[in-house]
């Protein structure tokens, strides 16, 4: 397959990735589904990772890629071929934009899913103690299910900030692994042209 074919499929891949992000962070916004006070909402949520991270910065790579494919520059003095390289040759500096989201998301949930959630809590002591906080250290709720009863509210917080920011470290890891591989094809594109087995003919001989 030609260097612009495989970074358009790479392009179409991360597209549908990228709008799975930005809805696991808008539903981030609603904890347990629930409608919460802004102060009462995780953090991590407001670092918009998903949103931002691997959503909006992952878009215009996955533009770029998928319109490797048409490229009809005239490049250098009228030569296709050299405009072409250049295009696949400039697709690495989006790829590494797209890298960079991907990061910073796979980070902020990296940070989220060991922090744990903000949630409604009751004093075990005393009843009439209650508070929004995060009870949760290190991430011990990870080993310890039991502690998940601490959170009395929003129902099933837990399950829904932990399930969410999975999704969202898995989707950015995917990320980062599709733009390191464009990062490879568009190197072997501009030394070897579209094609690569065009490398010994007229292609290659420009």
């Amino acid at each position: 397959m030609c260097s612009g074919g495989f970074a358009k499929c790479l392009g179409i891949s991360l597209m549908p990735l990228a709008i799975v992000c930005v809805l696991c962070n808008i539903l981030l916004f609603f904890p347990g589904g629930k409608v919460v006070d802004k102060d009462n909402i995780t953090d991590e949520v407001w670092y918009f990772g998903g949103l931002l991270g691997s959503g909006v910065l992952m878009i215009f790579p996955a533009l770029v890629f998928l319109g490797l494919k048409n490229n009809d520059c005239c490049g250098c003095c009228g030569n296709e071929s050299c405009g072409r390289r250049f295009a696949m040759l400039s697709s690495i500096l989006f790829a590494a934009v797209g890298a960079l989201g991907a990061g910073y998301s796979v980070v902020v949930s990296c940070v989220a899913i060991n922090k744990g959630p903000r949630c409604f809590v009751v004093d075990p002591v005393d009843v009439n103690q209650t508070e929004w906080k995060y009870p949760f250290d290190n991430g011990d709720y990870l080993r310890n299910h039991t502690l998940w009863s601490e959170c009395k509210e929003p129902t099933n917080v837990v399950s829904w900030h932990l399930g969410l920011f999975c999704v969202l470290l898995v989707m950015g890891l995917i990320q980062i692994a599709l733009c390191a591989v464009q990062v490879i094809n568009g190197l072997l594109g501009a030394l070897c042209g579209d094609c690569c087995g065009c490398c010994g003919g007229s292609d290659g001989a420009v």
